[in-house]
C-alpha cells in the first residue's frame, strides 16, 4: 500500500513538472526556424487572463532578418524581446506606462550589420536601444585593448543570436509563460560559455522575471562578467524624477561624474550637451541577500523597479544620460557582478568572477512596472525598511581611473 502511495506521489510530481505546452521556434542543431508564428489563450482553450504570443521576422534596413517576440497580456503587460539580439528586452508597456527609451537607433539591428570593433571598440552602440541588454558574459565594461586583443564595449551577448528559442505555457492556472533562449559564446581555444536565458511572466501581472543560467562548458576555468543594463526614459524619466535604492555607498565613476555627486539621485530635464554621468553603488540587502532599485517620476505615481539577489549580483551601476530627447534621454539601473570599467581594471581590483570547468551560476531579477502611487509607495517603503538607520557613505574619489 505504501509503495502504491509513493508511486502516486512521484507520478503527481512528474505530471506537475511536465504539465505544459511548448514550441521550439529556433533550433540550430536541427536547422529549425518557425519564422512568423503566433499562439493565443483562445487557441489553447485557457481561461483566466487573455494573452497572445507572436514572433515576427523583420525586413528592411539593418533590421533585415531580425526577429521580435511580443507577449501581450490583455490586462497586464506587453513585453517585446529579440532572439536575434541576445534575447534582450526591447520594451515593456502597460497601464499607459513604458519601460524603455527612445534611442537614435530606431531599428532592431541585426548583429550581422554590426562590427563590435569599429569606433575603437564602441561598435556595440550602433544597435543599442533595448530596455534591457545583457552586457557580458565573457567580459563587459568599457572597451580596452590588451596584448593585441580588443575587449569591445559591453561584450558580445547582446549581439549574439539565440541558437535555440522555446516558448512554454503552463497548462494549469495561472498559466505562467516562459520564453527561453540559448546564447553561445564559443571561440576556439578561448571560451566555451553557454547561457540559457528565460523570461517568466504570469498573464495579468505587472511584474516579470528574468532567470539566466550561465555554464562553462570547457575543460578549463574561465572568467565571466555580467551587467544587466536596464534603461528607462519618458514618461518615468523627467525633471525631478528620482532614483531610490538601499545603499551602503556611492562613488562617482570618473572625474566628470564628481560634478553631479551632490544631486546624483535626482534627474534634470533634457539638457543639451549633458554628457553621461555614471555612479558606482554598493547595494544594501535584507537578511536573505535580496534588494531592489527603482526610478520614480516627479509626482511619485509612475515608476519601474528591479529586485535582485546580491549573492548573484553584488554591485549596482546608475547611469544618467539626460541629454536631449533626440540624442537619447535615458537612465540606466544596472545590477551586475562588476562595475563598467574595462575588464583589465575590474580584474586588477578583484571584481571579475570565474567558473570552474563544467560549473554553472544563475541570475534572477524581477522587474515591476509601478502603475500608480500605491505601487510606488510600496517600493519606497521596502527601500526604507532595508536601509534602516544606516546612512549612505559618499566617496568623492572614483575607485578607478581608466
Amino acid at each position: 500500500m505504501k509503495k502504491r502511495i509513493l508511486a502516486g506521489v512521484i507520478l503527481a510530481l512528474i505530471s506537475s513538472q511536465v504539465a505544459a505546452k511548448s514550441w521550439m521556434l529556433t533550433d540550430a542543431d536541427t536547422s529549425t526556424e518557425k519564422g512568423n508564428w503566433q499562439i493565443n489563450s483562445s487557441q489553447l482553450k485557457l481561461g483566466n487572463e487573455p494573452f497572445s504570443i507572436e514572433q515576427k521576422v523583420l525586413h528592411g534596413g539593418k533590421q533585415e532578418g531580425s526577429k521580435v517576440i511580443t507577449l501581450t497580456s490583455k490586462n497586464g503587460l506587453t513585453i517585446m524581446l529579440s532572439p536575434t539580439r541576445g534575447m534582450d528586452l526591447l520594451r515593456v508597456t502597460g497601464h499607459g506606462v513604458r519601460l524603455g527609451w527612445d534611442s537614435p537607433v530606431n531599428e532592431v539591428v541585426n548583429p550581422a550589420y554590426i562590427n563590435l570593433e569599429s569606433r575603437n571598440g564602441l561598435g556595440w552602440l550602433e544597435g543599442f536601444n533595448e530596455m534591457m541588454v545583457r552586457c557580458g558574459f565573457e567580459w563587459t565594461g568599457h572597451p580596452v585593448t590588451k596584448d593585441g586583443v580588443i575587449y569591445t564595449l559591453h561584450g558580445k551577448a547582446g549581439n549574439t543570436p539565440a541558437s535555440k528559442v522555446e516558448v512554454i505555457v503552463d497548462d494549469k492556472a495561472p498559466h505562467e509563460i516562459r520564453i527561453r533562449g540559448l546564447l553561445k559564446e564559443h571561440t576556439f581555444k578561448k571560451a566555451n560559455l553557454e547561457t540559457w536565458t528565460e523570461l517568466r511572466y504570469v498573464p495579468g501581472s505587472d511584474s516579470f522575471t528574468v532567470h539566466d543560467v550561465l555554464t562553462n562548458k570547457a575543460d578549463y576555468p574561465h572568467d565571466y562578467q555580467i551587467i544587466y543594463h536596464s534603461n528607462f526614459g519618458t514618461p518615468i524619466l523627467e525633471e525631478n524624477a528620482r532614483f531610490i535604492a538601499p545603499l551602503e555607498s556611492v562613488s562617482p565613476f570618473n572625474e566628470y561624474a564628481k560634478k553631479g555627486l551632490d544631486h546624483w539621485a535626482t534627474y534634470g530635464a533634457p539638457t543639451k550637451d549633458f554628457d553621461e554621468m555614471v555612479f558606482n553603488l554598493k547595494p544594501k540587502a535584507d537578511s536573505s541577500g535580496k534588494t531592489l532599485a527603482a526610478v520614480i517620476n516627479s509626482k511619485g505615481d509612475k515608476g519601474a523597479s528591479i529586485e535582485f539577489d546580491t549573492h548573484q549580483l553584488p554591485l549596482l551601476t546608475m547611469w544618467k544620460n539626460t541629454d536631449t530627447l533626440k540624442q537619447g534621454y535615458v537612465t540606466g539601473i544596472e545590477p551586475g557582478t562588476n562595475y563598467a570599467y574595462p575588464v583589465t581594471i575590474e580584474k586588477e581590483q578583484g571584481r571579475v568572477k570565474q567558473l570552474q570547468a563544467g560549473q554553472s551560476t544563475e541570475f534572477t531579477l524581477t522587474y515591476s512596472l509601478l502603475k500608480d502611487a500605491a505601487a510606488v509607495s510600496k517600493v519606497e517603503q521596502r527601500v526604507k525598511d532595508i536601509q534602516g538607520n544606516e546612512s549612505v557613505k559618499v566617496d568623492e574619489k572614483p575607485i578607478a581611473v581608466e
